[in-house]
């Protein structure tokens, strides 16, 4: 089985191996291989609606292919699930995003959840995924540590610091806002997933390695998105999305 691990941004080889560090190999099957693709351009971090747009344009675009390519399934390195609806119009192969998969995951393993994220900024991309997945009422807070995202560095050199003040705003959500499972708001927050877990009594939804493993079991069960809900276009307009400028 071959997963394309679509990354919104045109990261050098170190920026795409921090995203990929989050891969959960150790729980994929022997035959399952997980390739990174990456967008020829993209927003910067997601701080607006206007930002949005651009990453679904260019996110769209990277993987308008995956299905020629011979790619099972796609999976968007991102919680804004940016692109994923033009994607299921346009592809058969199943496109799983981390934004509604964390959420309905949490929705089953609780009553309650919390999103705990660096900045409120992103708020507005949590709201435009509650909205469109009906999931306002599984929702107990949005919490932010304030803290401005390096979607390509990551936590570096402040891995301790992220790691305490984000579990310690998730544990608010937990004892002041009713929250029984905790998501965390962005794939660029992967490496805070373990720390997290061992330090909270609720469930920790990592969201990139939850749609990777997702995805796998559904191209295991042989079903992908639904072409009623997604239909496929009457008329192919690929070459409208390559004419988008190149990053540099």
């Amino acid at each position: 089985m071959r997963l394309m691990y679509l990354i919104g941004f045109p990261f050098d080889e170190e920026g795409i191996a921090r995203r990929a560090a989050q891969i959960p190999h150790d729980v994929l099957g022997p035959d399952t291989e997980v390739e990174c693709v990456t967008a020829r351009n993209s927003g910067t971090v997601g701080d607006s609606y206007y930002d949005l747009a651009i990453f679904d344009m260019y996110t769209a675009e990277a993987g308008l292919r995956a299905e020629e390519a011979g790619f099972d399934a796609l999976v968007l390195d991102t919680v804004s699930d940016s692109g994923m609806y033009v994607l299921r119009s346009r592809l058969s192969i199943p496109v799983i995003g981390p934004g509604i998969v964390s959420c309905c995951v949490a929705a089953m393993l609780g009553k309650k959840f919390s999103i705990i994220t660096m900045w409120k900024k992103w708020v507005p991309l949590y709201e435009r995924n509650l909205d469109a997945y009906h999931l306002w009422e599984k929702c107990a807070s949005i919490r932010a540590v304030e803290v401005s995202p390096n979607p390509e560095k990551l936590f570096a050199g402040k891995e301790e610091e992220m790691n305490e003040r984000l579990t310690a705003e998730a544990r608010k959500a937990i004892e002041e806002d009713g929250a029984d499972v905790i998501l965390l708001g962005s794939t660029t927050m992967h490496e805070a997933g373990e720390y997290m877990s061992a330090h909270l009594p609720a469930p920790v939804i990592n969201p990139g390695p939850v749609a990777i493993k997702l995805a796998e079991a559904i191209v295991e069960l042989g079903l992908s998105h639904s072409k009623v809900a997604f239909p496929t276009p009457l008329t192919l307009q690929d070459e409208k999305f390559f004419s988008l400028e190149s990053a540099g």
